[in-house]
């Protein structure tokens, strides 16, 4: 009997070493790697429905630095978008922080909440209204319901010495289609300082009081141009073809865009960002030819764009734009734009960037 309690102790002494060994060897062992999700690069282009489309932009905020502004932003416009499916996000990205961060946050973003990723556009500008404020985001939504039965108008962007003549080239465009101030659904003004925006601010809400509003400084230093808005409004009418493109009386006429551009009902192509890199003519036409690409992806060509955002970083990119561009637009339609100096491109090294709207 008492060799069989000394057997049993001895016994359960091994155990407990045994298991202790097993618990420290288990404490001390490498967690299994886990395997993050793959995210989703942002689409080239996205075809959508004109008139289900409506526009918002988000809260500016000075909280954070640039990743937390981008999150808070997104979580705004993510909530109040009821149901309705953000298609393109455009981002202007003021301050220090790495740009390449605002796509990687979009697609973490939109995946988490397994939603589709939207076209995105990043362009870094030089200021944005208010202390601490680092990005500006700009979003274009497909609800269920139609929001402009007849289709929109893209207004090029309108300069002026100052916000009271850029508005007025504006309302000069929509008085051309019978258009009242309150059917513009966004504004978007680009100026040369801020020193003033708090009463271009107030000009733009009194004048167009239903639309979304954005204010940017394009670049650090001043640039020539002191401000240009350009707008989008809903149609009272569709236009009697499906895409027309007016150059009403009143604003100055151009062989190389178009003031205004008409689309009736159906379907849109809104691309995302295509960036141009060195200032080289075959530069120039290599971007041109990216997009041509992206746009061949959704049954869409240069001869469909409607609206095109050019985005140059410098004067040296700009002229060989404007010497390249209509070996790939329509020269004969040339589409609304807006073309102003920025201070970079998502890519640092980009020389510019682009993006545009088409329609068949």
């Amino acid at each position: 009997m008492k060799y069989q309690r000394w057997i049993a102790a001895i016994l359960a002494l091994t155990i407990l070493a045994c298991w202790g060994i097993a618990k420290k060897k288990k404490k001390n062992e490498e967690p299994a790697t886990q395997t993050l999700p793959v995210l989703q690069d942002p689409p080239p282009a996205i075809a959508t429905d004109v008139q289900q489309l409506v526009f918002r932009v988000a809260p500016l905020s000075s909280k954070g630095l640039l990743s937390q502004q981008v999150r808070d932003a997104l979580k705004a416009l993510i909530s109040g978008a009821h149901g309705s499916t953000i298609v393109k996000l455009r981002a202007f990205v003021a301050g220090t922080g790495d740009l390449r961060r605002v796509q990687t946050l979009v697609s973490e973003t939109f995946g988490e909440k397994h939603l589709a990723v939207p076209a995105l556009s990043t362009i870094q500008g030089g200021a944005l209204p208010g202390e601490g404020v680092q990005v500006a985001i700009e979003a274009i939504e497909a609800q269920k319901k139609p929001a402009n039965p007849a289709g929109l108008g893209f207004i090029s962007g309108q300069p002026g010495a100052n916000i009271d003549e850029s508005i007025a080239r504006i309302r000069t465009a929509l008085k051309s289609q019978s258009l009242a101030d309150s059917s513009v659904q966004q504004a978007t003004c680009f100026l040369s300082s801020l020193d003033n925006h708090a009463a271009i601010r107030q000009a733009l809400a009194t004048a167009f009081p239903q639309a979304a509003l954005d204010i940017v400084q394009m670049q650090r230093l001043p640039v020539r141009t002191a401000i240009e808005c350009e707008a989008i409004a809903t149609l009272e009418r569709a236009p009697a073809a499906r895409v027309e493109f007016v150059n009403p009386e009143g604003l100055p006429k151009s062989t190389n865009y178009a003031q205004i551009a008409l689309v009736g009902p159906g379907k849109v192509v809104i691309s995302g960002m295509q960036l141009g890199f060195g200032a080289a003519e075959k530069d120039v036409r290599l971007a041109f030819e990216r997009l041509g690409r992206a746009l061949e992806s959704v049954q869409m060509s240069y001869k469909d764009v409607i609206f095109a955002h050019i985005y140059p970083v410098s004067d040296d990119v700009t002229e060989r734009i404007r010497a390249v561009r209509f070996g790939f637009f329509d020269a004969a339609r040339p589409p609304a734009s807006t073309m102003l100096p920025f201070e970079a491109m998502q890519s640092l090294d980009a020389s510019f960037g682009m993006d545009v709207v088409a329609a068949k």
